[in-house]
């Protein structure tokens, strides 16, 4: 019980087994979109109530086998951010059926899922520990069962908005990363209009031959792929034969 994926599955089971002693319980825990306003501790509440045995089973066998491997991935924060931000975008979603009742942590496992595939793509996993299926395929197969309603009673927004939000907030990790941060530090600033006007004044009749044919290709990059197609030692070189023009 050291991991939060043990502690979600944990507090799962604990609601759902109140939510059976209490039936009334349920009711004031669900998402009905609408109402959301009125009731807004049901975007958090509504993950951790079920409808039945198979549909909090079918999520915690989920959360079982593929949380732990991308908590650590993640480390235990970040997976919690994950975990919950999945579950708020897959309540933001459902407001395209603004009164339908949504229980359930699919939302939020759903993201757990993406967050798999994200990481380990060709990953293999077995449906019904039969049928091997790369983590990318799945995926793809569980969105296309969203996108066209596949299953009747199935919260197929809050599943599609448990994938966006994963996704989203995984783009962001990304480019918060130390190696996207040392990369942005080495990336140097856009060139100012006043720098173009002393590239392009360069007097290529000046230049020795060899840095004549150098200029040529620079610019001849420059016209195809813009400034922010240059590397730092071509601009160190219009720079250098600029410094006068």
């Amino acid at each position: 019980m050291n991991s939060w994926t043990m502690r979600l599955i944990a507090a799962n089971v604990v609601v759902y087994l109140l939510t059976m002693l209490a039936p009334g319980l349920m009711a004031a825990m669900m998402l009905v979109p609408a109402d959301l306003l009125l009731r807004p501790w049901t975007a958090v509440t509504y993950m951790f109530t079920h409808a039945g045995v198979s549909h909090i089973l079918f999520n915690m066998l989920g959360l079982f086998f593929f949380g732990p491997r991308l908590e650590l991935e993640l480390g235990g924060k970040r997976f919690l951010w994950l975990y919950f931000i999945s579950g708020f975008t897959g309540a933001a979603l459902s407001y395209i059926t603004p009164y339908a009742a949504i229980v359930g942590a699919s939302g939020a496992i759903y993201g757990v899922f993406l967050g798999f595939a994200y990481f380990w793509p060709r990953e293999r996993i077995f449906i019904w520990g039969v049928f091997p299926v790369e983590a990318r395929w799945l995926v793809l197969i569980m969105t296309a069962l969203s996108l066209f309603g596949v299953g009747s009673g199935i919260a197929h927004y809050a599943h599609l908005g448990g994938f966006l939000g994963a996704y989203l907030y995984l783009k962001w990790l990304d480019k918060r990363s130390p190696q996207a941060l040392m990369l942005k530090a080495m990336t140097p600033p856009p060139p100012t209009r006043n720098m173009l006007e002393r590239w392009a004044a360069i007097d290529r009749e000046k230049l020795h031959e060899v840095n004549r044919a150098e200029l040529d290709r620079i610019r001849l990059k420059l016209s195809t792929d813009g400034p922010g197609g240059l590397t730092p030692q071509e601009r160190a070189f219009l720079d250098r034969f600029s410094a006068n023009a």
